[in-house]
């Protein structure tokens, strides 16, 4: 069992509301220079949710689930700031008003850029939302610790999800984390160079089909644990041989150069700490129960 300081941390009440879907009304150019119109960001998504691939979509950075804000007309201001900074991945979500009253979802990660906080919620109650609704983040996780390994650092995770993560300490020092992939460090793209990661995501870009192939990136799931090999996410997105961060993916596969599976951060090490090993049930579908269980099949 890893000790954390669970009793320390700070807890809020969050309260946010569906984003209606955008879009820039006009042609986006994919990496080989053809040029599209498609689904992107935003919008309550009626027929993704977690455990679903995140490839294969007609669409563009699809956001699976509700993608929820505190001000859609000022996504880079309070209180909107604050949703993204506090609300964690596995955090408790619940629909307080209208026909979807009382409905319960899970927060699975912020995306940079549209400054959303993706919650999944069933399909039922999807059906039912709409873009007045309220909802309300029980936001509880940022200043995390384990107190065994301060050299590793937490972002953006629920105390409780992190106990579901099956995580074990290994006999070197380390911790032994399960994750669905391995992601080499030069796939990571878009949201490189970030002066911090507790808010917003980086993208795994998947523009080479030899190292998609290679990595198996084409079979990552909405809400997949993933390693970033090489990746310290301590104080940014930056390079380092030796270091390991875990993340969540949030959004869908991308066509635009740089871009591809969006990833929030959960956790990081600037030194070879952490041992990603292979389990296609890391996904936070199969820990909480919600959305697509893992069925076997490639």
């Amino acid at each position: 069992m890893l000790r954390t300081n669970e009793s320390k941390i700070v807890e809020f009440r969050i309260q946010c509301k569906p984003g209606p879907p955008r879009t820039r009304a006009r042609w986006r150019v994919d990496h080989e220079g053809v040029p599209f119109i498609l689904p992107s960001i935003g919008g309550i998504t009626v027929n993704m949710q977690v455990g679903d691939p995140a490839f294969g979509w007609a669409g563009d950075h699809v956001e699976p689930g509700v993608s929820c804000t505190a001000n859609t007309e000022k996504p880079f201001e309070h209180p909107n700031v604050s949703l993204q900074l506090y609300a964690c991945a596995g955090n408790r979500a619940e629909v307080i008003s209208g026909e979807a009253k009382g409905a319960i979802g899970y927060v699975v990660g912020h995306h940079g850029g549209s400054e959303h906080v993706i919650v999944d919620f069933p399909r039922e109650a999807k059906e039912k939302l709409n873009y007045d609704d309220k909802i309300i983040v029980h936001a509880r996780g940022q200043g995390l610790t384990l107190l065994e390994f301060p050299q590793v650092v937490l972002y953006n995770l629920d105390p409780a999800l992190l106990g579901k993560m099956s995580i074990e300490k290994t006999a070197e020092g380390g911790l032994r984390v399960p994750v669905t992939t391995r992601v080499p460090a030069a796939c990571m793209g878009s949201g490189v160079g970030a002066s911090h990661v507790a808010k917003g995501d980086y993208d795994i870009m998947t523009s080479d089909p030899d190292s998609v192939a290679e990595y198996g990136l084409d079979r990552i799931r909405f809400g997949d644990l993933v390693a970033l090999i090489d990746h310290d996410n301590r104080f940014g997105r930056a390079y380092r041989k030796g270091a390991v961060s875990i993340g969540i993916v949030v959004h869908s596969d991308c066509k635009s150069a740089g871009h591809g599976p969006g990833v929030t951060t959960l956790m990081t090490c600037g030194k070879p700490l952490i041992e990603p090993v292979i389990d296609p049930k890391a996904n936070i579908a199969d820990l909480l129960g919600i959305g697509t269980p893992y069925s076997g099949e490639e």
